[in-house]
């Protein structure tokens, strides 16, 4: 009894198994890993070219084909075996038999298993049940594979091993190399839409002196030449300002940045974003340029501007809802503004809700806390809610009729932040005292507040035309438009727990 193919087969006895029939093809001559194969056609190609055939025009056109893939499955009867390959472009199906390879060629042929890579030449035929499949006239071994695909002993019911084990994943799980597919094709159709508006897309530091743009807490390294402590960027934001003081007027970038944070479905600490800045804008400009964003994204990658997140139908076309962060708090969270207005009261509110309170903690971060809780997760449609406090939004310029609240937005889809924008502070002196501001915050316990960027203060004293930015979370969006309810099933190797030992 073949020892791979029995059902209480141990991992360990398969993989003996591979290697006894590796070195027997190593014995009779084979390459196991042959780097001169070359190919002509992918499977995606053979498909469109000829899917409509039949079997009587296929027979007369005799069309010789070379591809190369991975054994995904395999039949073999006797004299004859039918198998299927895939490649980057999708299955075929493929006709060995004994006559056409030759006895000597066709036993060689016989050691192959699923997971190897072949190559095979060959025209196209249909069988009798209509299958468009390729009939070898030989085979050849590309590469060995000396592990088994994971069905033969663990499925892939078991997630992190997906996520660990990406490599596997995209072998056998068409679903996750449609996402990966889609994930690119997104980040594509982002940067297309940004260059056509005159957007110049740039590149800033990964390792910052001083980390800024976001409340975080970063990564820390060591530059051993220059004896100096370095940060993973939190946010790009502070250094695309800088470019906008040098005269760059439309940037962006798309980035990857790192927050040493927990682990949940929505976030892992090495993240991907895009942040765009747009001189003499305001934020409601940016509201209606991320409503014409995400309608066309949609439509391009789903071919609809409605899709479907975790069984809610998510209309993305434009006409967004638009609340006040406080108008949201009263309609949505149900917390009356005597409440939510008051300091003492709205600090007994949170405690209510079970939240932690500091013994100086501001207003806007108590009402802050209310939103988290009662409002956030109830933004199941697009919702633009702007308006925010300026104690917790220390990069925003402040409302010119309301200096209390800035010209900040965010946007929520599904119960989660999408994106952050606000029309700039480029007033030095404004931001040097918000920068004041949060220091004195952080030096009462809130290490996720900003420090001091005095450099960065220097180029507004230089002078930033007024302006407006935001961040869009890419994996985030990723995860909307392919239903996936995870961050860690779109970004392709998640960070994760080491393997037990």
């Amino acid at each position: 009894m073949n020892t791979e193919t029995s059902s209480i087969a141990t991992e360990a006895q398969i993989l003996r198994h591979r290697k006894e029939k590796a070195k027997f093809l190593r014995d009779a001559g084979i390459a196991l890993y042959p780097n001169d194969f070359r190919r002509t056609h992918l499977v995606a190609d053979i498909l469109a070219a000829h899917g409509e055939e039949d079997a009587a025009a296929l027979e007369a056109a005799s069309n010789p084909v070379t591809v190369a893939g991975r054994i995904m499955a395999l039949r073999s009867f006797g004299k004859a075996t039918f198998f299927h390959i895939q490649d980057v472009s999708g299955r075929i199906q493929v006709y060995a038999q004994r006559d056409d390879l030759g006895a000597d060629a066709y036993n060689i042929f016989k050691k192959f298993e699923i997971g190897d890579i072949v190559g095979i030449h060959g025209t196209l035929f249909r069988t009798k049940t209509g299958e468009l499949t390729i009939k070898a006239a030989w085979v050849r071994l590309v590469t060995k594979s000396m592990r088994p695909l994971p069905e033969k002993f663990h499925g892939l019911k078991d997630v992190e091993l997906r996520y660990r084990q990406r490599y596997v994943d995209l072998m056998v799980n068409e679903r996750s190399r449609e996402i990966f597919r889609k994930r690119t094709a997104i980040i594509q159709f982002i940067r297309n839409f940004l260059n056509a508006r005159g957007f110049l897309e740039v590149e800033t530091p990964m390792m910052q002196p001083i980390p800024g743009g976001a409340a975080a807490k970063p990564f820390i390294t060591h530059h051993n030449a220059l004896d100096m402590d370095l940060y993973l960027r939190i946010a790009p934001e502070l250094y695309l300002k800088r470019l906008l003081v040098g005269g760059f007027e439309r940037v962006y970038e798309i980035n990857r940045n790192f927050r040493n944070e927990g682990i949940d479905t929505k976030h892992n600490p090495e993240f991907t974003m895009i942040e765009f800045y747009w001189a003499y804008a305001t934020y409601e400009d940016l509201m209606d340029l991320t409503e014409e964003l995400f309608a066309s994204l949609a439509q391009a990658v789903t071919g609809s501007t409605t899709v479907t997140y975790q069984g809610h139908a998510i209309d993305l076309a434009r006409g967004w809802t638009r609340l006040s962060f406080h108008e949201s708090l009263e309609r949505i969270g149900k917390v009356a503004p005597e409440t939510f207005l008051d300091p003492q009261r709205c600090r007994e509110f949170v405690l209510r809700l079970g939240e932690p309170v500091g013994k100086e903690e501001k207003l806007g971060k108590l009402q802050a806390k209310i939103f988290d809780n009662l409002v956030e997760p109830n933004l199941i449609q697009p919702h633009f809610i702007y308006g925010y406090p300026t104690d917790i939004s220390p990069l925003s310029r402040k409302n010119d009729a309301n200096p209390d609240i800035t010209d900040r937005f965010e946007l929520f889809i599904c119960g989660q932040e999408m994106a952050n924008a606000f029309s700039e502070l480029n007033d030095p002196v404004d931001q040097r005292e918000r920068f004041e501001e949060q220091v004195r915050e952080r030096a009462q316990g809130d290490d996720e507040a900003h420090v001091m960027d005095e450099d960065y203060i220097r180029a507004l004293e230089y002078g930033m035309p007024p302006a407006a930015g935001q961040g869009i979370g890419i994996d985030r969006l990723v995860m909307l438009l392919t239903d996936s309810p995870s961050i860690r099933e779109v970004i392709l190797f998640p960070l994760l727990r080491p393997e037990a030992s």
